[in-house]
């Protein structure tokens, strides 16, 4: 039986450096990242430093709402 609540649910890391520059429109568009993550280890918003492509950099990855 399958339980109601799973603790491995997927999140959205988008570059946060990215989402500041679109009201300057310096950058092309806005990286994004799918992954996983557990709730029960984990239950505040994940920030990873990922590659942005459209910023050629490592940036912070924040979680945002699907």
């Amino acid at each position: 039986m399958a339980k109601g609540k799973d603790a491995r649910v997927t999140i959205i890391l988008e570059c946060t450096s990215c989402v500041r520059n679109d009201i300057k429109k310096e950058s092309a568009g806005i990286s994004r990242y799918i992954t996983q993550k557990n709730r029960h280890n984990t239950p505040s918003r994940l920030e990873l430093r990922k590659f942005c492509s459209y910023c050629y950099k490592h940036t912070i990855h924040g979680e945002i709402k699907k």
